[in-house]
C-alpha cells in the first residue's frame, strides 16, 4: 500500500526559505513519479514540481522555475522541495502525490494523473 507523508510546512517572510519533505512507502518502481502540488484557497489545484521514482529527471512549472527544487534521497524514500526566494503568491497547502510516468517517461502534471496524496503541508508566505 502507497502511503506519503508530508512535513515541513510553515510560515515564513518574503524572500524567505523553507523545504518540504515528504516520506513515503510502497513507492518501489520507477514507473512513477513523485510530485507537488500546491492549493490556494478556492483556487483549483496547481501543479508544481515532479521527479521521476529513483531517477533524476525533474520537472518544475513556470512560476517556480530557478526558485524551487526537486529532489529525493531515495534510499530514505524521502521526496524534498527546497523552497527560495518565497513570494506572498506561493501562500497554500501544499500536496507529495505519486503517479505512473506518461508513455514516453515524462512525468504528468494533471492532479487526475496522480493516485496517491499526501495530507498537506500549510506555507504561508508574509509581505
Amino acid at each position: 500500500q502507497v502511503q506519503l507523508v508530508e512535513s515541513g510546512g510553515g510560515s515564513v517572510q518574503t524572500g524567505g526559505s523553507l523545504r518540504l519533505s515528504c516520506a513515503h512507502v510502497g513507492v518501489t518502481s520507477g514507473n512513477y513519479c513523485l510530485g507537488w502540488f500546491r492549493q490556494a484557497g478556492g483556487k483549483e489545484r496547481e501543479w508544481v514540481a515532479a521527479i521521476v521514482n529513483a531517477g533524476f529527471n525533474t520537472y518544475y512549472a513556470d512560476s517556480v522555475k530557478g526558485r524551487f527544487t526537486i529532489s529525493q534521497e531515495y534510499a530514505k524514500r524521502i521526496l524534498y522541495l527546497q523552497m527560495n526566494s518565497l513570494k506572498p503568491e506561493d501562500t497554500a497547502m501544499f500536496y507529495c502525490a505519486a503517479g505512473l510516468r506518461r508513455f514516453g517517461g515524462s512525468c504528468p502534471t494533471r492532479p487526475d494523473d496522480f493516485n496517491v496524496w499526501g495530507q498537506g503541508s500549510q506555507v504561508t508566505v508574509s509581505s
